[in-house]
């Protein structure tokens, strides 16, 4: 166990000095929410309502797709996997310490979201706090699962650049935190509800938990342990 909390907090401190890592996880999203934030609270007051909950589902979709994938593209896309098999480290490992050193970024940078906003912006703070912070913790963890697929699927960072990108766009304008989804086509409407960030602005600006809202959750989670497995299987004996 202190050897997992090790890796996890060497992960941690690596994701730190990299600075691609660090534009990703804090520094593109708080900037995107200090100046966007004051765009749509001054032109829309009503968007106060929800500016914690879009602005956050905005920072962590951008950390889990484009920032969490690249960890695990230097590591299985390189020769450095082969450390992992001479020390008999088992590949998961790099991917479960991934996993939870983004998670942590993530909670901490989606805090000063929670935090700043009703100071900066008299953003309202969700009515269900208990709920809020549980829907947020499960919207990481699923986001995480896709950015995790990705970093295990894709070998280079070029072609992830392009596949993360794919991802993240429809995210951000297809699910709501931009505008009203139903200004959309009901085509693109029904195309964001495939996006793990539809439904974690769904539930973290409900005031009452719907376990409805959990399904398309439990899919996304099953659909991704399989091809990580998969693909973490494929990998270990190339």
């Amino acid at each position: 166990m202190s050897a997992f909390l090790y890796g996890v907090a060497l992960q941690w401190k690596l994701d730190i000095r990299n600075k691609g890592i660090l534009l990703t996880y804090y520094v593109v999203p708080l900037v995107f929410f200090g100046f966007m934030g004051g765009i749509f609270s001054s032109i829309n007051p009503n968007a106060k309502d929800t500016l914690v909950q879009s602005m956050t589902v905005f920072g962590v979709t951008m950390g889990a797709i484009l920032g969490a994938p690249t960890p695990l593209v230097e590591l299985y896309g390189s020769e450095i996997k082969k450390a992992y098999k001479v020390g008999g480290i088992p590949l998961w490992v790099a991917s479960i310490n991934n996993f939870i050193s983004a998670f942590i970024h993530l909670f901490i940078m989606s805090l000063v979201i929670f935090i700043i906003a009703p100071l900066a912006f008299d953003a309202k703070i969700p009515a269900n706090l208990i709920l809020y912070f549980f829907s947020l913790k499960i919207f990481i963890i699923i986001s995480l699962a896709v950015g995790t697929v990705l970093g295990l699927l894709i070998k280079n960072i070029s072609k992830l650049t392009m596949a993360s990108q794919f991802i993240f766009l429809p995210s951000i304008m297809l699910t709501g935190i931009m505008f009203p989804v139903n200004m959309l086509p009901k085509t693109l409407e029904s195309v964001g509800k495939i996006f793990p960030a539809t439904w974690g602005f769904k539930l973290m600006t409900s005031e009452v938990f719907d376990i409805k809202l959990l399904i398309p959750f439990v899919i996304i989670l099953f659909v991704s342990i399989c091809i990580s497995g998969y693909r973490l299987t494929k990998i270990s004996l190339e």
